[in-house]
């Protein structure tokens, strides 16, 4: 009887609990409205379904809502053909909104005054619009305010003060306006990333900014004595770092009603749990014996990080157990040589089959190896490879990884074309491309934004389950003896500006992005051979064509068999090129080269009924900052 009372209990509150939740997960039906009244009154060529009958925070296009669906924290609309000014009591009611991405439409009218009710704006793009008149006066509303891009637009006056009260700001984007006067001293300690080049500037530039490059204050009319007195080097963490993760003073409604219904849970759990040991206390000694039996039988339960045999550690979620002397036994494939060492096949006993990288000339000691093997180790994302072990030794350093049959990314494109060999058609190659984007900005969104891959190129690419890209190797080059230059150059992925392979940045990472997606587009190695005797770098071959407006000479040949794909390659390929400029800065964040990619993917889908329908469904959202969902 007091059994059935026991569990009587926890139905009841499992279903109370269930109610609660259901109550919290409702519609946001004002920020719905609103969206619905912003997109009737604006004029937009692409298609979004934004229909009534759907839901706003799991069916609409370019919205997120947080996660008790409570309210709309993020619209991006970024290339969806916007016409006209945005309108008025429309985008403003929606008091929640931290990420606003309109950039790349053509928004006329002056910077809409209703944003000044947005409280919480935190990422703020209106880049590449038609937006015209001055700047918010008072740009102190918006305290988190981290990131702001509002360049290439026709904005005039002078820079606000206020700005200088943004204690969060990193990046501010005023390039290519029409905005004059003198620069004021902007002393914000955690401002990375700058850009007021093309305006009317006037003056001097203040020493609070004399941190940064000369090329941020080039085509202005400022005194050339103290531009040429800048510093060419860049900031101290790269332009291009990952956006920092926003300090919440305070805990929002959403956190209050989780802890309040985590207590009750736990109130309720502890009563539960009470109850039935009271009725196991009156079931006798014979129940006693059979429990004791059962835990002398059981295993000892392992530690949920790792398991130590013979120093190879293992990580979380990893269901391998084998120790150094089942590796060695093992039978081994060489499956390549690179720069960092060998890679084998390796069959275990029990024919389970994993990829050993056997790491040479590494620079660094046991700890520093140890501290970015535990950090990649944590790593769990869906386009990402996941280290499921490693072994360090003064003579031996080895890491673990699973087996992909059908190899890289590299095999694939370059590997000898002939029967029995499938070619990877334009889907494919687009679930690669998201896939890898989605990788790399999910790696530059750990540890503070200060984790870098450092070696993208197609040979450490691989595919899921789902057909999307994955990112392996992540930051070996920090372990390494320094490269010589002219051998990092010879593989056509480096970014121009790297001359030591262990101090890369998110703008060299997105630099490497940019010449797989051309080595995606054209089928052609970074380094190709033309006449039998030429070799050609990719990227300047590339360029060398667009220039000549041969564009349509530029894709590869298996490509151009299928129909109705030329404005999505056009439009890749011009994402390609925006990320191998020479001038770091200049590259798109790896967090925006998703968003296009994302948004090429979704045309793809609504317009022709590709396969790729669902692009989210292979691949995590990545989060960036707290958490930028995309």
């Amino acid at each position: 009887m007091c059994m059935k009372l026991g569990l009587l209990f926890i139905f009841s509150t499992a279903f109370m609990i269930g109610a609660m939740f259901f109550g919290v997960g409702a519609e946001p039906v004002a920020d719905k409205q609103a969206l619905l009244d912003f997109v009737r009154n604006i004029d937009h060529t692409s298609l979004l379904n934004w229909d009534k009958t759907f839901s706003v925070c799991t069916s609409w296009i370019g919205v997120t809502c947080n996660t008790d669906q409570s309210r709309v924290v993020a619209l991006q609309l970024p290339r969806v053909g916007l016409n006209g000014p945005i309108p008025t009591n429309t985008l403003s009611h929606l008091s929640a909104l931290e990420t606003v991405n309109l950039m790349s439409n053509n928004i006329t009218g002056p910077f809409p005054s209703g944003f000044s009710k947005l409280k919480n704006l935190t990422y703020l793009y209106l880049q590449h619009n038609k937006f015209s008149g001055p700047l918010p006066l008072d740009f102190s509303v918006w305290y988190n305010l981290n990131v702001a891009n509002l360049s290439n637009n026709y904005f005039n006056g002078s820079i606000p003060f206020s700005v200088s009260n943004l204690t969060h700001l990193t990046s501010l984007a005023l390039a290519n306006n029409s905005l004059s006067g003198e620069i004021p001293d902007l002393n914000i300690p955690s401002l990375q990333e700058l850009d007021f080049s093309n305006n009317n500037f006037s003056g001097v530039v203040p020493e609070s900014l004399q941190r940064f490059p000369s090329w941020v204050f080039s085509g202005n009319n400022l005194e050339s004595a103290h531009a040429h007195a800048l510093p060419h080097s860049f900031p101290v963490q790269s332009p291009n770092a990952s956006h920092q993760t926003r300090k919440t003073k305070g805990l929002k409604e959403p956190a209050l009603l989780g802890i309040t219904i985590g207590v009750c849970v736990m109130g309720f759990a502890v009563i539960a749990a009470f109850m039935i040991v009271c009725c196991y206390m009156k079931g006798g000694a014979e129940r006693q014996t059979g429990k004791s039996y059962k835990k002398a039988a059981s295993p000892k339960k392992e530690s949920p990080r790792s398991q130590d045999k013979n120093n190879v550690i293992f990580f979380e979620g990893c269901n391998l157990a084998f120790d150094l002397e089942d590796l060695l036994r093992a039978s081994a494939e060489v499956l390549g040589k690179g720069t960092f060492g060998t890679v084998y096949k390796a069959a275990l006993e029990d024919a389970t089959a994993v990829v050993v990288k056997r790491l040479k000339e590494v620079a660094v000691g046991k700890r520093e190896f140890e501290q970015l093997m535990e950090a990649v180790g944590r790593i769990r994302h869906d386009n990402v490879c996941a280290l499921r072990a490693y072994y360090y030794s003064k003579e031996e350093k080895l890491m673990v990884y699973d087996y992909y049959k059908q190899g890289s990314v590299y095999a694939m494109l370059h590997g000898k074309r002939g029967e029995g060999r499938v070619s990877l058609d334009w889907d494919s190659r687009l679930r690669i491309a998201i896939g890898v984007a989605r990788g790399i900005a999910h790696i530059h969104a750990q540890h503070g934004g200060k984790l870098i891959h450092g070696n993208i190129k197609a040979s450490n690419i691989f595919i899921n389950s789902q057909g999307y890209g994955c990112v392996s190797d992540i930051g070996m080059t920090t372990l390494m003896s320094p490269t010589p230059a002219p051998a990092l150059r010879a593989t056509g992925y480096r970014a121009p500006e790297v001359t030591d392979a262990r101090k890369v940045t998110p703008a060299s990472d997105v630099y490497s992005f940019g010449v797989l997606l051309l080595e995606l587009l054209t089928g052609k190695s970074p380094i190709h051979v033309i006449g039998g005797k030429e070799f050609v770098n990719l990227v300047r071959w590339v360029n060398s064509v667009v220039r000549e407006e041969w564009t349509a000479e530029v894709f590869d040949a298996e490509l151009l068999r299928y129909a109705n794909i030329e404005e999505d390659l056009v439009e890749m390929l011009q994402i390609g090129m925006a990320c191998v400029v020479k001038v770091p800065y200049q590259r798109p964040t790896m967090y925006e080269v998703v968003m296009m990619v994302e948004e090429i993917c979704r045309v793809n889908s609504t317009g022709n009924g590709s396969s790729t329908e669902s692009r989210s469904e292979g691949s995590t959202p990545t989060e960036i900052t707290t958490t930028l969902p995309l």
